[in-house]
């Protein structure tokens, strides 16, 4: 089932958009919370309580053309507070790494005012990896995105780490780059 049926299932309170969403998404969503949480149970209830807070929040949230980047933030927040509840003085080493690689690029997201400027800023970044080479767009995307460690790209492509470590290097400033001419000010 797509998006926008998914999304239309939960905009008139069908059931059975949590279990669609769990058909589409459960494995993408559980091996994020692995990653954040590092425990396969802790994964497991990070993906429900995600389940559970995408049912309160839609409606009134209508996220067409962006279901899994919607899906994603609520289950990283959803992880990293179980995380510090449960006394992690920090977060996992992946985590930090890649919040560390784009903090020079963008913010978090918890600096943003308004959901109008997280969709502007999405789609500014949307923009800019449409017109990237698609190896460095993949590359980019699964780091960024997914999580995958540069060990899990560069073996899956069959690429040396420091290739890798070097497409991520120039797609980084190559949105720095595109933002500051946008208008935003790193």
């Amino acid at each position: 089932m797509d998006d926008d049926k998914i999304i239309e299932l939960f905009l008139s309170r069908d059931e059975r958009a949590i279990s669609e969403t769990s058909s589409v998404y459960g494995k993408f969503l559980l091996q994020a919370a692995k990653k954040i949480t590092e425990s396969e149970t802790d994964a497991e209830e990070c993906v429900n309580d995600t389940y559970l807070q995408v049912w309160t929040r839609i409606p009134p949230d209508d996220p067409r053309g962006y279901f899994r980047a919607y899906l994603f933030r609520i289950l990283r927040h959803i992880a990293l507070d179980l995380c510090r509840k449960r006394g992690a003085e920090k977060r996992s080493a992946v985590l930090t790494e890649i919040t560390a690689e784009l903090s020079e690029v963008i913010s978090d997201g918890e600096d943003a005012q308004t959901a109008l400027e997280y969709k502007e800023l999405g789609g500014i970044i949307n923009a800019f990896l449409v017109e990237q080479r698609e190896l460095d767009r993949s590359v980019f995307v699964r780091r960024y995105y997914d999580a995958e460690s540069v060990t899990e790209i560069s073996k899956s492509l069959r690429m040396n780490e420091n290739k890798i470590k070097a497409i991520l290097f120039r797609m980084r400033e190559k949105l720095k780059d595109r933002l500051k001419r946008e208008g935003y000010f790193i």
